[in-house]
């Protein structure tokens, strides 16, 4: 930070190409819309190709989507979205400038982002212990009809870059939990906790939307 903007007793969190926390922090705002767009098309391919071949063969992914587990999907489904209640509560602590209460919450989500992961685990093992795989892996045999191996693609396709997400978002939210506890942030910055907590509510809203394509196919 330049001697004239110590002077002007300039924030220091305030970059020097900026002109003050305000613009900095919509510029931060504007840039993470705008990574997220990009990652709204990501899946927004997977999405038009899942809908492509559920519509060439409905009865085949009706069958091979009986073999997903939807207790498990459930459950997953309450764990992101209270891992989302608990990312906003981190971000509405450090606007109230309580610390303790932001490095809760913030321990709160990758504890649940945990769980998800470990029930994945579970099965994803499963999956790979009938042969329930994609492409020339697949070998179960207990599903009637012509290349149920397509479902299960797109199955591990869609979870599987979803999870790579989720990992990614732990990792930030670590890193936003060592910051918080070593008071770089405060009710008057805060914006780095706050652009990961929309990165993460992508990350649930994604699974909300494969919960049901996946596992609720009627």
């Amino acid at each position: 930070m330049s001697a004239e903007n110590a002077a002007a007793g300039t924030a220091a969190h305030l970059q020097h190409h900026f002109v003050d926390s305000e613009q900095q922090q919509e510029s931060a705002k504007l840039g993470m819309w705008i990574f997220l767009l990009t990652e709204i098309l990501l899946f927004g391919g997977l999405f038009c190709f899942y809908a492509i071949y559920r519509a060439w063969n409905p009865e085949m992914f009706y069958d091979a989507h009986t073999h997903l587990d939807i207790t498990l999907g459930a459950i997953n489904t309450v764990v992101l979205i209270t891992s989302s209640v608990t990312m906003a509560l981190a971000i509405r602590s450090m606007q109230l400038d309580q610390k303790r209460a932001t490095l809760l919450n913030l321990f709160a989500t990758l504890a649940l982002a945990s769980v998800f992961l470990v029930i994945k685990y579970f099965e994803y093992a499963h999956k790979f212990e009938l042969g329930q795989l994609p492409g020339k892996y697949y070998t179960f045999e207990g599903i009637a009809g012509s290349n149920p191996h397509v479902f299960f693609s797109v199955y591990f396709m869609m979870t599987g870059l979803h999870g790579i997400h989720v990992l990614i978002g732990m990792g930030v939210i670590g890193w936003i939990a060592y910051r918080t506890s070593k008071g770089h942030f405060s009710g008057k910055y805060y914006t780095p906790i706050e652009m990961t907590g929309l990165y993460w509510h992508l990350v649930d809203l994604i699974w909300i939307f494969l919960f049901p394509l996946l596992y609720l196919i009627s």
